[in-house]
């Protein structure tokens, strides 16, 4: 089988967040299954100076947004389609936005371009040495690539998947660019691409493509409802036959404490010593109190309301009305970001704020942190909980999306029958969270029930094996197999 992954970012070429890991290692499970997958990417500076292997280039005219080349390689593991056209994708600031942080202009041509590409690759102008059978789009930037394989002759149409990781971001364009993206006026209705008057990519991709997939099965369900669905739950209540929610999975080669070379001592499940070794060394690194006692709380993530970080602001007194410590790691809305640089200021040694986003520094903060509070108030499936399960580094959630189907909460029951990983509440609610904060503080200080919940964590099987073979099975689904 066949399967072209089109994504606008791909680890560890090219991250902003989740997606990049996602199409970075999802590729390589399904291959273990024997599926042939290749993955277009934008051809950004830093893709194209980590792409390898280089092989066969393919000029690509009368492409929407100028003339482009298609160029094969490899990175790792992944095999690529990167398509190179310096006039998109060549430019400072991140795949979406500029150094100012404000979206690209032509951010409908850019990833309209690569929508077209996926589609012509599945044509009779793709060429005979390698042309999918499906393709499996992901998230608002590939949603034109069902829409242009529609207007493929039906013979010639491949398989299409999309794969919403976060239906907040949705690609809303004016009606305009339709002329320019080349899309018939008559795809431009309620049945297509049109949203509110407006051109919706994500709309489009979850219009026509024949099967859809979302990161979680609670997540799947909530996008059903107003409240979660951003204008597009009819649509997917429409859909809900077509639609599945697939809990991802994260890359375990990269992220294990037993071989982390980030870390300044590995550790196991069986032998926790390296974890207290790394929480020393972390708050150093960090300013804060060298305490072997005080619980050390981490937060690694975009710095977003929709994340619950306001909660925090809130909540966080009672982390350190109880002896504890906080270290952040994130960037993103300025209000956020100078809340938490000001606690630092006011807090030395106890409160940490570092900002942008460090790979390295985030395995250190999962390794050396007790436990990493992800307050979401939407939560599509989110990996950083895994990240920490994965580590010994006990979760402290929402009930919500993916947090809710991979965090098991602590009571006595789930205590008992040995499937307790975390701390869970409900409410949206800056007491809700100070409560969590501080049954998880109690929870510390008993170490026998706080050594089995790091335990049962940290056996659990978040790798991609499962989730892979869940969507090699929809992928015989959508061929009719």
């Amino acid at each position: 089988m066949r399967v072209l992954f089109v994504a606008s970012e791909v680890y560890p070429l090219v991250k902003t967040g989740g997606l990049a890991d996602v199409v970075g290692a999802l590729p390589i499970a399904l291959a273990e299954l024997g599926v042939d997958v290749r993955v277009l990417v934008p051809g950004y500076p830093k893709v194209l100076a980590g792409l390898h292997a280089r092989g066969r280039e393919v000029e690509l005219h009368g492409l929407v947004g100028g003339a482009a080349k298609l160029m094969y390689g490899r990175v790792g593991r992944l095999e690529l389609l990167v398509l190179d056209a310096p006039h998109l994708y060549n430019r400072p600031g991140n795949p979406y936005v500029d150094e100012h942080g404000r979206d690209f202009g032509d951010n409908h041509l850019r990833f309209g371009a690569l929508c077209q590409a996926a589609a012509w690759l599945a044509g009779p102008d793709g060429g005979e040495r390698w042309r999918p059978e499906l393709i499996h789009g992901h998230d608002w930037q590939s949603g034109l690539t069902p829409a242009y394989v529609a207007l493929m002759p039906p013979q010639q149409r491949p398989a299409t998947i999309t794969t919403i990781h976060n239906l907040a971001y949705q690609g809303v364009f004016r009606a305009e660019t339709m002329g320019a993206l080349r899309l018939p006026g008559s795809m431009f209705d309620i049945h297509g691409v049109e949203f509110h008057g407006h051109l919706g990519f994500l709309k489009a991709g979850l219009w026509y493509s024949d099967k859809i997939t979302t990161v979680s099965p609670t997540y799947a369900r909530q996008i059903q409802t107003e409240a979660y669905g951003h204008g597009l739950h009819g649509l997917l209540r429409r859909r809900d036959a077509d639609l599945y929610g697939i809990l991802n999975g994260i890359d375990t080669a990269v992220w294990d404490p037993a071989s982390d070379k980030h870390l300044p001592a590995t550790y196991s499940v069986d032998d926790l010593a390296g974890k207290r070794i790394g929480k020393r060394a972390l708050q150093l690194e960090l300013g804060l109190h060298p305490d072997p006692d005080a619980p050390l709380f981490v937060v690694v993530s975009r710095l977003v309301t929709m994340k619950g970080l306001d909660l925090l602001l809130s909540a966080g007194r009672s982390i350190l009305e109880r002896g504890g410590q906080l270290a952040v790691l994130g960037s993103g809305e300025e209000r956020l970001v100078d809340g938490f640089a000001h606690a630092a200021r006011l807090n030395p040694g106890r409160v940490a704020y570092r900002g942008g986003y460090d790979e390295p520094l985030a395995h250190r903060m999962q390794a050396g942190g007790d436990a990493i509070i992800i307050p979401s108030r939407t939560e599509p499936c989110g990996l950083t909980q895994m990240y920490g399960l994965r580590y010994g580094t006990v979760p402290v959630v929402r009930r919500t999306g993916g947090l809710a189907d991979s965090v098991v909460d602590t009571t006595p029951e789930t205590l008992s029958v040995g499937l307790a990983t975390g701390v869970v509440f409900n409410d949206i609610d800056a007491s809700a969270l100070a409560w969590a904060l501080g049954r998880t503080i109690a929870l510390y200080h008993n170490r026998p029930v706080w050594q089995q919940i790091v335990r049962n964590g940290m056996e659990q099987d978040f790798s991609w094996r499962r989730s892979a073979a869940r969507y090699l099975d929809l992928y015989h689904r959508a061929l009719g197999r």
